[in-house]
C-alpha cells in the first residue's frame, strides 16, 4: 500500500549559510595562525682592504684551489679522494714546521665546498690556525 501517493513532496533545499559560516571561521583561523616568511636573496657586499702585503712566514702551508677544483699544497699539485687524503698531504708539507698556519688561496669562482674540504682537512691534520688570502682591488 502506498499512502503517500497523492501527497506532494517538498522540494529539497540546501541551506548554505552554515557552510559559509564554517568556511569563514576556517579561513580566519588559517589567516591568524599562518606565519608569512619572506624569502629573499642575501645582498652581500664583501669589504675591501688596502693593506700591505704580509711578508711570507716560514711556518705557512699554502693551499690553493682553482675554479676547476684542482688543489696544490705549497705549489705542488695534489690528487686526493677525500678530506683525509688532503690532510695527509698537509701533514707531509708541515712535518718540519712548528705550529703551522694554513693559508687558503681560493679562486673567486671556486666552489664553497672546495674551501670546506680544505678546512676539514686542516682539522683532521690538527692545524687550528687558518687564514684566507685575498687581493686588493686595482685602483
Amino acid at each position: 500500500m502506498n499512502f503517500q501517493r497523492f501527497q506532494t513532496r517538498e522540494p529539497l533545499e540546501m541551506n548554505l549559510i552554515p557552510l559559509i559560516d564554517v568556511l569563514l571561521v576556517i579561513l580566519i583561523f588559517l589567516m591568524i595562525t599562518t606565519t608569512y616568511s619572506k624569502y629573499a636573496e642575501l645582498q652581500i657586499n664583501l669589504p675591501t682592504a688596502d693593506a700591505q702585503k704580509q711578508p711570507e712566514r716560514p711556518n705557512e702551508i699554502n693551499i690553493t684551489v682553482n675554479a676547476g677544483g684542482q688543489y696544490t699544497v705549497n705549489r705542488r699539485p695534489v690528487v686526493f679522494r677525500d678530506a683525509s687524503g688532503l690532510a695527509d698531504e698537509m701533514r707531509r708539507a708541515g712535518v718540519e714546521l712548528k705550529d703551522p698556519v694554513v693559508v687558503i688561496n681560493a679562486d673567486a669562482n671556486a666552489t664553497h665546498q672546495s674551501v670546506i674540504h680544505i678546512m676539514e682537512a686542516s682539522r683532521l691534520a690538527g692545524y687550528s690556525h687558518i687564514s684566507f688570502a685575498t687581493q686588493t682591488q686595482a685602483k
